[in-house]
This record gives C-alpha cells, sequence and structure tokens, in this order.
C-alpha cells in the first residue's frame, strides 16, 4: 500500500483505565490517509506488545510497536514504549526510542508529546489526555495548548480514573472536556 503524505498527527496519552478507552476509539476510526495516531498508554514493556496485538485485532489500520528509530508513516498507529520522542530528519518524522525510563513512567508522555512542541508549524496536531493517575502529560499538553494545538481530555464522569484529566482541566485554560465518546467522534473527524 502506497501512504500519503503523513499531514495530521493525533497524540494520545492515557494510565490507569486507558485501555479500554484506547480501544474504543482505535475500532472507531476510519482508514487513515495523511493522519497517523500515536499512543503513550503507561504499562510494563512486556504487556505493552500484547495489547499492540490486542489493538491490531479490531483497527482498520496497521499497529505498530515503537521499541526502535523508525520512519512515522502516514496511516499507522503507533503504541509507545520507554522514552520516545519525534525528531525531524530530512523533512521525515523519526522516532527516537530509548529504553531507559529516567522520568518514572513507560512510556513518558510528556516526553513523547513535548517532542512534538518545537513541530507545531510542521504538522497539524491533535493532543489528548485520557484516564490515569498522576500528571504525565499535563505539563507537555499546555505547552502544545500554548502553540495553538488544540487538547482535549475527558470530564471527570468519563474518565475511569481522574488524576490525569483533572490536572489538565485545572492547568490547561484553553483544554476541551469531553465524554469518551464525544472524544471518539472529535478524533475520527480530525483524522478524515
Amino acid at each position: 500500500m502506497k501512504h500519503s503524505v503523513l499531514k495530521k498527527i493525533v497524540l494520545i496519552g492515557s494510565s490507569t483505565g486507558g485501555p479500554g478507552q484506547i480501544s474504543k476509539i482505535i475500532k472507531s476510526l476510519p482508514l487513515l490517509h495523511n493522519t497517523s495516531v500515536i499512543i503513550a498508554q503507561h504499562m510494563v514493556d512486556g504487556f505493552l506488545e500484547s495489547f499492540a496485538q490486542n489493538l491490531q485485532r479490531s483497527a482498520h489500520n496497521s499497529v505498530t510497536i515503537v521499541n526502535k528509530k523508525i520512519c512515522l508513516k502516514a496511516g499507522e498507529i503507533y503504541v509507545c514504549e520507554g522514552e520516545t520522542e519525534v525528531e525531524l530528519e530530512n523533512d521525515t518524522f523519526v522516532f527516537m526510542y530509548s529504553k531507559y525510563v529516567k522520568h518514572g513512567y513507560n512510556p513518558n508522555i510528556n516526553t513523547l508529546f513535548n517532542s512534538f512542541s518545537s513541530l507545531v508549524h510542521k504538522i497539524e496536531i491533535l493532543a489528548v489526555i485520557l484516564t490515569g493517575i498522576g500528571d504525565d502529560g499535563v505539563e507537555a499538553c499546555a505547552n502544545l495548548s500554548k502553540n495553538s494545538v488544540r487538547c482535549i481530555t475527558e470530564t471527570s464522569e468519563s474518565a475511569i480514573v481522574d488524576g490525569m484529566p483533572g490536572r489538565a482541566r485545572a492547568m490547561i485554560p484553553d483544554i476541551e472536556a469531553h465524554d469518551i465518546k464525544t472524544i471518539v467522534n472529535i478524533i475520527s473527524g480530525f483524522c478524515e
């Protein structure tokens, strides 16, 4: 299959309760053409591989685990491990991967999201913080929001654990809060 030019990125960060919410999103996605979805779901390494395989069973798009340096392709879904960042090399977006987790979360949402702060003028981004304990991803989402990236999170009623969404709603003035069904629709619409 020939890939389209990558024009849009959906960043999804989640922790406790996230796999079920992410599964709803991935099942609903249309066939992706010029968009890629990048997922940072807190989980132990050994389980991330099976999580990606489970997503693949219900996805219309290819799901790839990021555990080495690879180029991003349009029309793909990526599940990150470790300290994963994205850089621009010769006009190509490339995953830079390190197994060592220096910030305590695997994968680290802040590391992934922050890597797009310098790329916001190169590609259209939608950043999503889903259910989870703590505040990973909130600082980076705030940075993206300051750079005019659309950022959304779950409402307290929708989130299975309202730690990350609650912090995001408190710290990011322009963040949108929606239930998971609305978030699914927003992401699907963005990907069309």
